[in-house]
């Protein structure tokens, strides 16, 4: 890798009498005389080629990496039905699994109860969740989809579904089945 140094001049001037270089402001710089003029020479590297060996030894970096590549694609194909992640999530979660809970939601999610709470109310509004009074628990409501709702789920998810095969194509089918395996060993 061509290195290019470069040291740039010193503008501190030295205080008569003492040998101490001073800043700009005339403050006496607390550094010896020899460590100030290793601090103004300064090297300029051009770098050809990132390394970024150490972050790519890191389970989180290549995670948020992948995450970062599968986001878009997810993003890209749900425009057309005006679906963000968590909203589709929520709208998959609930056609799976009717009556379900927002406090069960919110576990499964990992979100808070007041930002579910906003999501359910958005999504209701849109006509896709209706709430329904739980079988077991007074004061708990279930969540089922719309017939709205199950229209749009059931035109998003096969979409996305293949839209998310094509970005991971490369991968057997070994590998994919592995991939989720081992990601979902991370979270459960």
């Amino acid at each position: 890798m061509p290195v290019t140094k470069t040291a740039n001049a010193s503008s501190r001037s030295t205080r008569a009498g003492h040998g101490q270089p001073s800043d700009a402001r005339g403050k006496k710089n607390t550094l010896p005389l020899a460590a100030a003029t290793q601090v103004d020479a300064v090297e300029s590297v051009a770098v050809d080629r990132v390394d970024a060996g150490f972050l790519e030894s890191l389970v989180g970096y290549n995670v948020r990496r992948a995450s970062l590549s599968l986001v878009g694609v997810f993003m890209e194909c749900m425009v057309r039905f005006d679906l963000k992640i968590v909203e589709f999530s929520v709208l998959s979660l609930v056609g799976g699994n009717p009556g379900i809970t927002s406090r069960q939601l919110c576990q499964q999610l990992d979100m808070l109860p007041p930002n579910m709470v906003g999501m359910i109310d958005a999504l209701s509004a849109r006509g896709l969740l209706e709430r329904r009074p739980h079988p077991r628990d007074g004061r708990a409501t279930g969540l089922y989809l719309t017939v709205q709702g199950r229209e749009l789920l059931d035109a998003a998810e096969p979409e996305l579904k293949s839209s998310e095969q094509s970005a991971v194509s490369h991968l057997s089918a070994a590998e994919q089945i592995q991939l989720l395996q081992l990601l979902q060993k991370l979270y459960r």
